[in-house]
């Protein structure tokens, strides 16, 4: 593994992995790679990507969390640009983990990657003022095969930094803000997700 370091299992939980690339700097800037089959497999992760996707967020914005559902995906996450505090949960019925979360805040900074497998419910909040968000797939997305969990079940009680406010019983950001006054901001589709006991379960 020469360009990468993994970090396995993280958080307890079986198959979630940190992966931190060797960043090659001077005083001109840093070269990296971002991504090498031969390290991967090297670490025991034996994945074929199909997909690169990229997106780009403000402030407060929430995106998640997401799954599919007859096709899910192993996802490899990592942000260009900005500070996010990116989130999964184990959705796999037979874990012995089922339900528990990890968090880890990935920056332009950092460079670390998120390796979420199959089974998993994936989602992101930007803490900075924007925030470019990049990410492998192993398979491609189906529109009509979209699950999602709501980010606030106080039965998982993700702690999401630097938001402030209560549970009001709702999924949708009523009641919370970022710690700096910021209106956390979700899509119409994932102010509705239900909580883990009435979610799909792999």
């Amino acid at each position: 593994m020469g360009q990468i370091t993994v970090e396995k299992n993280v958080g307890g939980i079986e198959g979630l992995c940190v992966i931190t690339p060797a960043v090659h700097g001077d005083s001109r800037g840093y070269f990296m790679e971002t991504y090498s089959q031969r390290d991967m497999e090297e670490a025991g992760l034996n994945i074929t990507f199909v997909q690169d996707n990229q997106s780009c967020s403000t402030k407060g914005v929430l995106r998640g969390l997401h799954f599919q559902k007859q096709y899910p995906q192993t996802k490899l996450v990592r942000v260009i640009k900005g500070r996010v505090f990116d989130v999964a949960v184990d959705l796999r019925g037979g874990s012995a983990t089922y339900g528990k979360w990890f968090g880890v805040e990935l920056t332009e900074d950092n460079k670390k990657q998120f390796l979420i497998p199959k089974g998993f419910a994936h989602g992101f909040l930007v803490l900075s003022d924007i925030a470019e968000f990049c990410y492998k797939c192993d398979d491609f997305y189906h529109p009509n095969d979209e699950g999602g969990l709501a980010w606030n079940d106080p039965e998982i009680g993700i702690v999401w930094p630097e938001v402030v406010g209560e549970y009001m019983g709702s999924t949708d950001h009523e009641g919370y803000i970022l710690n700096d006054g910021t209106t956390l901001n979700f899509s119409d589709k994932d102010k509705k997700w239900s909580g883990i006991n009435d979610t799909f379960k792999f």
